[in-house]
């Protein structure tokens, strides 16, 4: 059998990718323990047009959700075993509040606000060849801005926007209390999206008021313990 290849983007800003997609995917990896290959992908030759996607058994696969559950099935993953139907319903919601909406919030953080541009515009610019750069960043961040208002998250101001977001954070910090993991003393295949996207926010580079809430000491503490067991010294600085 051919080895998991994983397409992801770039490490930034101290995490592996650009993408909370891509980190949640090779987290949920480490977490099961499936050896894995990363390499730089190209959404263009994605099968949903889009990263991650994986190359496995001679084709290709994208969505990092349908991605995990299909391996989950091929390997006999157990990391969600013995959950109760409550557990596994609102590791369900909590996946899909931080897809649906975190998400979007971060992207807005990210490409949208006039304060947070250049450093966008600094780590992103390394995807693109040099001379075209300056061409091409201003129209993506145009796309975006129009994605995020058909989404809905564009036409908030940025305290309404910000302030989903930070209640979804304070929602996260609620379920983990004072326990390792969202649900115990293992993790289960939600902390990875957990994981993702909370160390996307607390390692953003500009201290907004959704970074603050990131970085809250629960939060903080649960991403230092995943990282130091399952991404020992792999995280790269901004720009590398």
């Amino acid at each position: 059998m051919d080895p998991l290849v994983v397409y992801g983007s770039r490490p930034a800003w101290g995490t592996p990718d650009f993408s909370p997609f891509v980190i949640k995917l090779e987290t949920w990896l480490r977490f099961a323990g499936i050896p894995y290959q990363r390499r730089n992908g190209n959404p263009m030759q994605a099968p949903k047009g889009k990263i991650p996607y994986i190359e496995i058994d001679g084709g290709k696969m994208g969505d990092s959700q349908l991605i995990l559950e299909e391996l989950t099935r091929r390997h006999n993953i157990l990391l969600d075993q013995g959950m109760s139907t409550v557990e596994a319903a609102t590791a369900r919601a909590v996946r899909r509040m931080l897809e649906e909406g975190m998400y979007f919030a971060t992207l807005r953080m990210r490409w949208l606000e006039d304060e947070t541009w250049d450093e966008q515009y600094k780590a992103f610019k390394v995807m693109f060849p040099a001379p075209i750069a300056p061409i091409v960043m201003p129209l993506l961040r145009r796309r975006i801005r129009g994605n995020a208002v058909a989404q809905g998250i564009g036409r908030h101001t940025r305290e309404e926007a910000y302030g989903m977001a930070i209640a979804d954070l304070a929602a996260v910090e609620e379920i983990l209390g004072d326990k390792p993991y969202l649900f115990g003393t293992a993790p289960r295949s939600v902390d990875a999206t957990v994981y993702a996207f909370l160390v996307a926010i607390q390692n953003y580079p500009v201290n907004t008021s959704v970074v603050a809430a990131a970085n809250a000491p629960s939060l903080r503490a649960y991403t230092a313990r995943i990282k130091e067991k399952y991404w020992p010294a792999t995280e790269m600085a901004a720009g590398e």
